[in-house]
């Protein structure tokens, strides 16, 4: 054979730049992140929250080593890949879910979501909601099960309580202000419900009551660029303009169901969001919107979870609408074109 007539030709996909940043820097900073968030939902809930926190992890953690040691594949739990989607998966989920469907989920995300499409990097849909998601439609009921925070309703007696979205959700009753719910919840002003809402004082998932923890992870992600700002400001915005129009008090709209924590977790996801600035605009408006519209319309009380899976298969066309020539410098300000 000649020499031209060897393949010494060596594709990759773009762009070919390096950078000293790991995988495994990126997932310790969102673990660092998730921590504080997962120990206030622990504090809030008591032990059903850390048994589905430790759950999750373990079963994410032991399914991705045993699916890649069957495969004979690199086992690579020291990525923390595996970590964040266990994290992620028990902050989506309700405080009192039982243990075996926890793990469930966490199999189901690592192998099915993850594992399937390729592994970390190649998955196509959010491997914690996928999780989630799955979980919900087998067992719907234990998924809609809510617990009141600090000890207010014990783990045994955790029967369905209202959640904040119960009370802002267009249906049969009228959508209720931020002061008749505070007469329903025995609070004195509108104000009290706000706070109580922003300090995690509700029903919930795990993850999602810590509200000022999650801002304040968002603007220290953000501020050390391990995430983007635009998909979460998009969706946000996005799903509180929507529910507005139908009537719904913004405040409440973000402080209520799992809004703030997806917008900042789950769309700035890097192997499941566009990877261009107008992109990740787009991806996160497309979620808020459909997030508002199953909020106000849907069966549902929450869209977060479907919003976001549904974006993510649209992925793919987004990075093709909207490219990002890499290597081209705008002109400077009076410079001969």
């Amino acid at each position: 054979m000649g020499e031209s007539d060897k393949n010494e030709i060596y594709l990759s996909s773009s762009p070919h730049f390096s950078t000293p940043i790991t995988t495994r820097h990126l997932m310790f900073s969102m673990v660092a992140a998730l921590l504080p968030i997962a120990a206030y939902g622990i504090w809030l809930f008591g032990v059903p929250a850390l048994v589905t926190v430790l759950v999750s992890v373990a079963s994410t953690v032991l399914a991705e080593a045993a699916f890649r040691k069957i495969l004979k594949a690199d086992v690579r739990v020291g990525d923390l890949s595996a970590v964040i989607t266990g994290l992620l998966l028990a902050m989506v989920l309700p405080p009192g879910t039982p243990p075996w469907m926890t793990a469930l989920g966490g199999v189901f995300a690592i192998v099915v979501a993850k594992e399937f499409f390729g592994g970390l990097g190649s998955n196509v849909f959010n491997p914690a909601l996928t999780g989630r998601a799955f979980l919900l439609v087998s067992f719907t009921t234990p998924l809609t099960t809510w617990m009141s925070p600090r000890g207010i309703q014990a783990a045994t007696d955790a029967v369905s309580t209202a959640t904040p979205l119960s009370y802002i959700k267009p249906g049969e009753s009228a959508i209720m202000s931020a002061s008749q719910i505070a007469e329903k919840m025995g609070l004195t002003s509108g104000f009290d419900v706000y706070k109580a809402y922003f300090f995690g004082e509700r029903a919930g998932c795990i993850g999602e009551s810590a509200i000022f923890l999650i801002i304040l992870a968002a603007i220290v992600l953000v501020a050390f660029k391990v995430i983007d700002w635009r998909a979460p400001v998009a969706m946000i915005v996005t799903a509180v303009a929507v529910t507005w129009i139908a009537g719904i008090d913004p405040i409440l709209s973000i402080l209520s169901g799992g809004l703030v924590f997806g917008a900042v977790f789950m769309t700035t996801d890097y192997a499941t969001s566009p990877v261009t600035p107008y992109g990740r605009l787009a991806f996160g408006a497309g979620c808020g919107l459909i997030t508002g519209l199953i909020r106000v319309f849907g069966g549902y009380p929450e869209g977060v979870m479907f919003s976001i899976l549904i974006m993510n298969s649209i992925v793919p066309f987004l990075n093709k609408l909207i490219v990002k020539k890499y290597g081209w410098v705008k002109a400077p300000k009076g410079a001969a074109k």
